[in-house]
């Protein structure tokens, strides 16, 4: 039995990755075989502004993956967007069935049903996945197959976006000569990277601290069931870092690495620390920094994204079901003192994430700053069959058992 490749581009406000792995035929588990990545040129907050420089950052990820996959080119890709406002809405729709059992032929005409509230030209349909179905109104039902009642209900997840800022990624993707063939919401691809099984089922919510953004992705039931992002992250600590100690953006960014630390009063080892600044006619000098007054200007930033994200959560409804859990995970994730803020502001368990469900990545490469990119690769992995970049997509019952079954088998 012959493995199959597949490939996926995550494209970041910082950072474009693009990964290479192959999946047996026994088996739905992505292994790594090649990795390239190389600095974000051209985006803003995940929009291509300059399709030039964002078409060369591809495709300089995408050859050094393909040279340390063995060098054959790859053709098709699978992408992340975390572009064009993307919206996540509950969509529910009904049909008569006449109290006869239900058929295939039912269920295939409530999916039909709600397909066609979805035919809005203006947007494209990221994910519209039945989360599960109802019958006479009484909901929670998996597989109506079978049963009998008078009306057959389904409940839909959809998320949609802008079309136009997903035309110009692939107009940049098809430049490099690859094809656009599978469209996941970024949230979504880092939530099925870093939670477990029982995480899926029960209840939980992944929030992902990228460098433009930071994005929030709730489960449940073995289901994706909401999705959000903020136009906040880890650059804008940078920057505040930037103009707070009139430093370069390059030493900041240093500087908020070795040392940032989202909690004031914790005591370190080194309680003072060194900064450049630019002084007249761009000559640097060094002054020296309390400690504390990095983390002054750290923390407030981070508790800010973190209120505005649990004020996402109860907007959504989800505080007291799936917001009891949450799962940090993103490069920023990677500040010290996360994990204890984020316990503060949401007053819930939380751990930090990294990437679980995907072999052969490196120590350099399996931290949470990738878990966008291994969590394309599990997507693409589980129902490649049914990923096509279509004006409208369709889904099907199948990626449901897919998805369950797949995490039952590999933990």
């Amino acid at each position: 039995m012959r493995d199959r490749s597949i490939a996926v581009l995550d494209i970041g406000s910082n950072k474009i990755c693009c990964f290479i792995a192959e999946v047996g035929e026994g088996s739905n588990r992505p292994r790594v075989i090649g990795i390239g990545h190389r600095e974000s040129r051209g985006l803003n907050l995940g929009t291509v502004v300059d399709m030039e420089e964002t078409e060369n950052a591809i495709r300089t990820a995408v050859d050094a993956a393909e040279k340390m996959a063995g060098g054959d080119p790859i053709e098709d890709v699978m992408v992340n967007i975390s572009s064009g406002e993307p919206k996540s809405t509950q969509l529910n729709v009904e049909v008569k069935v006449a109290g006869h059992e239900i058929s295939d032929n039912d269920i295939e005409r409530v999916l039909d049903a709600g397909r066609h509230h979805l035919n809005d030209q203006e947007k494209y349909i990221i994910h519209s996945r039945p989360a599960s179905f109802t019958i006479d109104g009484v909901g929670g039902v998996k597989d109506p197959k079978g049963m009998f009642g008078e009306v057959l209900g389904v409940e839909m997840h959809v998320t949609s976006a802008n079309i136009s800022p997903l035309r110009n990624l692939q107009t940049c993707i098809n430049r490099c000569h690859l094809n656009l063939v599978g469209v996941v919401f970024s949230p979504y691809a880092s939530g099925l990277s870093t939670l477990v099984s029982d995480e899926l089922e029960l209840g939980s919510i992944c929030i992902d601290l990228g460098g433009g953004v930071t994005s929030i992705a709730a489960f449940q039931y073995n289901e994706f069931i909401y999705g959000d992002m903020i136009p906040f992250g880890g650059s804008h600590v940078t920057r505040d870092i930037a103009q707070g100690l009139s430093t370069p953006l390059q030493s900041a960014e240093r500087l908020k690495t070795l040392f940032g630390n989202c909690l004031s009063g914790v005591s370190t080892a080194r309680n003072h620390i060194d900064v450049t600044q630019v002084g007249d006619n761009d000559a640097e000098t060094v002054t020296t920094i309390p400690r504390r007054m990095l983390t002054s200007i750290i923390e407030p930033r981070v508790e800010e994204i973190f209120e505005i994200v649990r004020d996402k959560i109860k907007a959504a409804g989800l505080e007291n079901t799936a917001g009891r859990r949450l799962i940090i995970t993103g490069g920023g994730s990677q500040l010290g003192g996360i994990e204890e803020l984020a316990k503060k502001v949401f007053k819930c368990n939380v751990r930090l994430g990294r990437p679980l469900n995907v072999d052969g990545l490196a120590d350099t490469t399996a931290g949470a700053g990738f878990a966008t990119g291994a969590g394309l690769l599990i997507y693409a992995s589980l129902k490649p069959e049914e990923l096509h970049f279509t004006e409208q997509k369709k889904t099907s019952l199948g990626i449901i058992a897919s998805m369950s079954n797949w995490f039952k088998e590999n933990f």
